[in-house]
């Protein structure tokens, strides 16, 4: 019974003194990795962020190219019928569209959302004059009609879009 006494005497301290430092040691590896981590975090965010500026740039740029006046206006050439200047408007769009789609990966989905509704809807007003007018029209009708209907309008997409992209660059600041 002495012997086991004498054990317990050597191993219990032992083992309290091993579970101290087995907490001390995990205690300081927990923190390290947390400091490891928030610095990955923290060069992540210097490398991320002017990418997601320079996508939400590409955005606006992108709300104010599609704007039905402006992407008329931008394309008309004297000697063009109204189904010419839509078709090369809504190819202009198109192609403006394709061009940005990667850009969403650096938006909110709400932000995306308002944008492809903004180019959704200018295609729609542009289509909507265009069968108006009819194809014998010139572009000039077309332009003068889309003109009218867009500043007539009490919904545009465009500006709500563009109001949205910028809240959320303000976000990041």
């Amino acid at each position: 019974m002495e012997i086991l006494v004498e054990v317990l005497k050597i191993t219990l301290p032992a083992a309290i003194v091993s579970y101290a430092v087995y907490l001390i040691v995990r205690t300081f590896v927990l923190k390290e990795l947390e400091k490891v981590r928030m610095e990955t975090i923290l060069k992540s965010k210097e490398t991320i962020l002017p990418i997601r500026i320079q996508a939400y740039e590409r955005m606006c740029l992108f709300l104010e190219r599609i704007a039905p006046a402006s992407v008329l206006s931008r394309l008309n050439a004297s000697g063009l019928s109204a189904k010419e200047l839509q078709t090369l408007a809504l190819r202009d769009i198109r192609e403006e569209f394709n061009h940005n789609i990667s850009q969403q990966l650096y938006m909110s989905e709400n932000a995306w959302n308002n944008v492809k509704m903004a180019m959704e809807t200018s295609i729609s007003l542009i289509n909507e004059v265009a069968e108006k007018v009819g194809s014998e029209a010139s572009s000039v009708d077309l332009m003068k009609e889309v003109f009218e209907k867009n500043y007539s309008s009490d919904n545009n997409s465009i500006e709500i879009a563009l109001s949205v992209v910028k809240s959320e660059i303000k976000e990041l600041f």
